[in-house]
């Protein structure tokens, strides 16, 4: 079967059931959503548009589909399902709606691609082999990060993302929304943030091992309804929407906008080129947090996860060290240095949000000895002892390990094979401190893709691989299994209209790896 991911148990049997335009699906009221979608997803591989019953209208006949979610599943947690197909009935079987969805996704898988191009009318059997699945996730966190801040992509792409998040059984969508070279979520008490933080004149581009200016501005905002519109959207997928806006530093979009939030106060542009850059938020000015803390409210009214991300990585400090309002907080505040003035923003901001029933994710650059255990750390880089210890602390931790994780990256320096590889437990904690894993996100930075083909590129297959590493038991993964399913899967995202990497390109010779390390020399951390 070529399922991905692989699921945790799959029995064949003999035989299988035909799928065909009379053929009913049963479902509870309570279930209708879930079955319209199932109706949705066989109506788009195959034209047949099934006829939907209770359950409670009349028993279950041949040549039907049931849905059905009840406690007797419960050992299969909330995401976790049973598919059982027989020649005379498919029935899934869940404890949670979430459970349903995924199976769906499964049955999907199922389906004969071919069928797709069916025109209207032009009707067949759809042959499922009889098999039994149970199944359940490894990892509750099963995430993507979409960086919007360096380039734009707009609503329908981020819907197509999430579409694909689902098909893959991924649950969590971290939205990196500002940057010094843009702000994307309109806040309508402060206008400046998309009337002048969302645009910036031109973009830094690579020519061969140079890099230079395009000339081409690039600007887009999402609006506050824009923004429900995708949250509404991704819950339907069982997703969960995570934004970040990174503070105190990659902050020069915001400093853009309104220039008294830095320790200078001079007019500045959005950045046109990336790295990191020394102007930051000041954060000797009581403006400062007063600001932020009403753009965090505009952002808490409009996400309903109640988790927000706020980055706290690569912060330099020089203009902090220059800066007399700065230097005073430090006097009054009895810091020792900007390290811990860095650490009094980060508990300033952390306890504002937690007091408004939020909780917070930062990367570990926060990563601190009073920092408190409620905080969930993002792993990028270095520093892992700290968050190891944040983890026998009871601290939760999501790792997105650069080596690994990162899909800008270019396949000579993280080939296919390398991401699905990945193990998100670390191998020096012990087993009573795994739990507190909470698992993965694979981040997609969008310096270099300015365009959907691009970011389809960088993204699949390695996605795809991710999906299998958040969601398959450790000792299930097989990657010479999931190349040949990948086969299939490929086809589906051909069908969709999806650009990826192609398998020629994803695991590159030795010589090309070596090289591949020379395209990181952006990243390094300051901390």
């Amino acid at each position: 079967m070529t399922i991905i991911p692989e699921p945790e148990s799959l029995t064949t049997a003999s035989g299988h059931f035909n799928l065909n335009e009379n053929t009913i699906i049963y479902s509870d009221l309570k279930n209708k959503e879930l079955s319209e979608y199932l109706k949705s997803i066989i109506f788009s591989y195959t034209n047949f548009k099934l006829l939907i019953q209770e359950i409670s209208q009349a028993p279950h006949t041949d040549n039907s589909i049931s849905i059905e979610i009840n406690d007797l599943n419960e050992q299969l947690g909330n995401e976790g399902y049973i598919l059982e197909i027989t020649p005379q009935h498919i029935t899934l079987s869940a404890y949670k709606p979430a459970g349903i969805f995924y199976c769906i996704q499964t049955i999907r898988q199922l389906l004969p691609i071919k069928t797709e191009t069916l025109q209207n009318n032009e009707y067949e059997n759809s042959k499922i082999n009889c098999l039994k699945i149970e199944d359940y996730p490894r990892f509750s966190w099963r995430g993507f990060m979409l960086d919007e801040a360096r380039h734009f992509h707009g609503k329908q792409v981020v819907k197509t993302l999430l579409d694909l998040m689902a098909m893959l059984k991924m649950n969590v969508f971290h939205w990196h929304l500002s940057d010094d070279q843009g702000f994307r979520i309109e806040i309508k008490e402060y206008p400046n943030f998309t009337k002048i933080g969302s645009k910036r004149e031109e973009s830094q581009v690579v020519s061969g091992f140079r890099k230079k200016m395009n000339g081409i501005p690039h600007s887009g905002f999402y609006s506050q309804e824009d923004i429900k519109e995708i949250i509404i959207y991704a819950s339907a997928r069982f997703i969960t929407v995570i934004p970040e806006v990174d503070i105190p530093g990659h902050s020069r979009a915001i400093l853009a906008s309104y220039p008294n939030l830095g320790c200078r106060g001079h007019p500045l542009k959005v950045s046109t080129h990336w790295g990191i850059h020394r102007d930051i938020l000041c954060v000797g000015k009581e403006i400062t947090f007063k600001i932020i803390q009403e753009v965090l409210d505009e952002i808490i009214s409009l996400f309903p996860s109640n988790i927000i991300h706020i980055g706290g990585d690569e912060v330099p400090k020089s203009r902090w060290k220059e800066c007399p309002d700065c230097q005073l907080r430090i006097k009054n505040e009895g810091l020792k240095n900007e390290k811990g003035l860095k650490a009094y923003f980060i508990s300033r901001v952390i306890n504002y949000l937690k007091s408004k029933g939020q909780r917070v994710i930062a990367w570990n650059d926060i990563l601190h000895e009073n920092l408190e255990r409620d905080i969930i750390i993002q792993y990028w880089i270095l520093k892992k002892k700290k968050v190891i210890n944040h983890l026998k602390k009871g601290g939760e931790v999501i790792m997105s390990n650069f080596k690994y994780t990162y899909l800008d990256h270019s396949y000579s320096f993280t080939p296919l094979k390398l991401a699905y590889e990945f193990e998100p437990i670390p191998k020096e904690l012990e087993q009573q401190y795994h739990k507190h894993v909470l698992g993965l996100e694979a981040l997609m930075w969008g310096e270099y893709t300015p365009n959907t083909k691009r970011l389809g590129w960088q993204t699949f297959p390695r996605l795809i691989a991710f999906s299998e590493v958040g969601w398959t038991s450790k000792n299930k993964k097989n990657y010479k299994s999931f190349l040949n399913r990948l086969k299939q899967f490929l086809k589906m995202l051909d069908t969709i209209g999806i650009n990826y990497a192609k398998l020629s390109e994803v695991n590159p010779s030795f010589i090309k790896r070596f090289f591949g390390v020379f395209s990181l020399l952006k990243y390094i951390s300051i901390d």
